[in-house]
């Protein structure tokens, strides 16, 4: 039978692998026949998914992504641990929410530097010679909240527009060292996030989220549902496919 989204023999680093779309994302790609490396700030949680991962050879590192400026030994370490990596699935991402008369320029420094700097950074450091194999695919998380305005939502709006912007920059460049970078722009997925925004919104039956669900006319997301296509992303399949911007979102850029 052949398969069109094989990620046999590819080693794959997660961040943000300690739970949600992380987690289930790393799981896949182990079905997958990928070799995993994990990042998180947890090593509970990521002794966790790592005992959920099938196949042989992962490895993990408890680490908080805001230090921004120890990445480069991180990935020293990654390198001497697993060697050169085939794909890269950045998931790490946080949240402030808050009026905009309140916001402070150390939060929305906050969530740029975990959502895009780290992000920055990490590529940087696995484009360079001997950190990636030739065909390395990465993929970012990106939001529907990077092209829609929301109410206290400045910051994490601010830091997923960037991502989306600095991933066609980076394709660019990159595409000269056979390094190919993608971003998913997700909408509503059942997370822990969604739970917690929900909470703090009037649940589900407020207006504002019924209307959510009347534009996102497909529901609410699951976490499969982007782990599928940063697999497919993360796949030599996709191997014409660079710079892009990749609605998974349930309809809802489309209404």
């Amino acid at each position: 039978m052949y398969t069109l989204v094989d990620l046999s023999g590819r080693t794959i680093l997660v961040t943000g692998a300690s739970r949600g779309i992380g987690q289930d994302s790393a799981v896949m790609f182990s079905r997958l026949g990928a070799k995993l490396v994990l990042v998180a700030r947890s090593e509970e949680a990521l002794t966790q998914t790592l005992s959920m991962l099938e196949g042989e050879g992962h490895s993990y590192f408890a680490y908080d992504l805001a230090d921004v400026e120890n990445i480069q030994q991180l990935a020293k370490n990654i390198l001497d641990t697993s060697g050169a990596l085939d794909g890269m699935f950045y998931c790490a991402g946080i949240t402030n929410d808050r009026p905009f008369a309140m916001m402070k320029p150390q939060d929305l420094q906050k969530v740029l530097t975990v959502n895009l700097c780290a992000f920055v950074e990490l590529v940087r450091c696995f484009s360079k010679k001997k950190y990636f194999n030739p065909g390395m695919r990465i993929a970012v998380m990106s939001s529907i909240a990077s092209l829609v305005g929301k109410k206290a939502h400045l910051s994490y709006s601010a830091s997923k527009a960037a991502i989306n912007e600095a991933v066609r920059c980076m394709a660019y460049e990159l595409s000269e060292k056979q390094i190919f970078v993608n971003a998913i722009i997700s909408g509503m997925i059942d997370t822990e996030m969604y739970r917690r925004y929900l909470d703090d919104s009037g649940g589900p039956e407020a207006a504002p989220n019924q209307a959510l669900l009347r534009r996102q006319y497909l529901g609410i997301g699951k976490t499969e549902d982007i782990a599928s296509a940063a697999a497919f992303l993360l796949s030599p399949a996709a191997q014409f496919i660079t710079g892009t911007c990749l609605p998974v979102d349930g309809g809802y850029s489309a209404s």
